[in-house]
């Protein structure tokens, strides 16, 4: 990997990044001026919910933008209130909630169970279907763009492309995966029946610099921690261009809903971003474990046709996560799980 490229600046404090991150290309603007309607973000309050509703808010400054979650952190509604977004507290596994919820046109599902699955498999079933399953009959209505993951698949060998939306679902074992696929199923069964227009978002690493694979290998490398290659390949996109693409998605619902692979072009090597990270840090990379012939990877090409590359690329990614961890700046404590390979999240 190339590491000595010139690089926009990288985001200067958690303000900055959350205003690029919720930052709204034209192509987001012309997308949702195309669909009418309102826009409510299910489960607004997680990782990528807050600065999805803020891009919704700023493309379409002229509609309601509702996030719905628990919010069990005041602040979140609280901010995304001062941005213009409207927080609803609800509870999305209570089934008459889901009821009084406002009717909309268009309806952003990220509500998800992931990690804990392994400790909390009833949980992680009933989150991840029998949730999707309350919001189908409430808001058969509306469109219906839904995150996913790449989970569902199987691994693929390294050397592919990754997997395509024609493969089968074959995941690798546990609760957490074999519900991904329940919540699709279950959408894809409503969507059929009912005739609601959906899209199946199965979105492969997000990059928050709080957050995510390559903050997870570069604090590895900063702290002088192995890291473990096993897992040797992976996707990754910039959270703000699945932002985009996922409010773009709502002018590509189908009947009934299909899948769209959603990540970045290229298959990014562990040790190698490894290396990359321990050249611009200034110290070495301690690696362990030898690459495993296949991993678990997305082939995105027919949402790169559709959008277009992403808007920072891979390497710019990079000097961003090696200058953010570099100041020690803010992260979210929570590692992405990508090493695992047998399910357990």
């Amino acid at each position: 990997m190339r590491t000595a490229e010139t690089s926009p600046a990288p985001p200067r404090d958690v303000e900055d990044l959350e205003e690029r991150l919720s930052r709204p290309t034209p192509e987001v603007v012309a997308d949702l001026a195309a669909v009418a309607g309102d826009i409510m973000v299910l489960g607004g309050s997680g990782k990528m919910g807050p600065t999805l509703a803020r891009m919704a808010r700023r493309a379409a400054p002229e509609r309601r933008i509702l996030a719905v979650a628990r919010f069990s952190d005041s602040t979140v509604a609280t901010a995304l209130e001062s941005h213009g977004v409207e927080p609803i507290r609800a509870d999305l596994l209570d089934r008459a909630a889901i009821a009084r919820l406002p009717r909309v046109a268009n309806v952003i599902l990220m509500a998800g169970h992931k990690f804990g699955s392994s400790d909390a498999p009833s949980r992680t079933w009933a989150t991840n279907t029998i949730l999707p399953v309350f919001v189908a009959e409430a808001m058969a209505d509306s469109r219906i763009v839904a995150f996913s993951t790449g989970n569902v698949y199987p691994f693929v060998p390294a050397a592919s492309r990754g997997a395509t939306e024609d493969d089968p679902l074959l995941p690798a074992p546990g609760d957490y995966t074999a519900s991904c696929i329940g919540r699709e199923r279950v959408l894809r069964w409503y969507s059929e029946t009912l005739g609601t227009p959906g899209l199946i978002y199965r979105l492969n690493y997000a990059i928050d610099l709080r957050y995510g694979v390559l903050h997870d290998v570069a604090r590895k490398v900063r702290d002088g921690e192995p890291v473990d290659v096993t897992m040797g390949h992976v996707n990754v996109i910039w959270q703000g261009d699945a932002n985009a693409i996922a409010l773009r998605c709502l002018r590509h619902c189908t009947t009934p809903t299909e899948p769209l692979n959603v990540t970045g072009p290229e298959t990014a090597s562990i040790r190698a971003l490894a290396h990359a990270f321990a050249e611009r840090l200034g110290v070495p990379a301690t690696i362990t474990g030898e690459e495993a012939p296949t991993a678990l990877l997305s082939d995105a090409s027919r949402a790169l046709a559709r959008f277009g590359p992403p808007t920072v690329p891979l390497e710019t990614l990079v000097a961003w996560q090696a200058d953010w961890l570099e100041r020690r700046l803010p992260t979210l404590a929570k590692p992405t799980g990508f090493e695992v390979r047998d399910g357990s999240f």
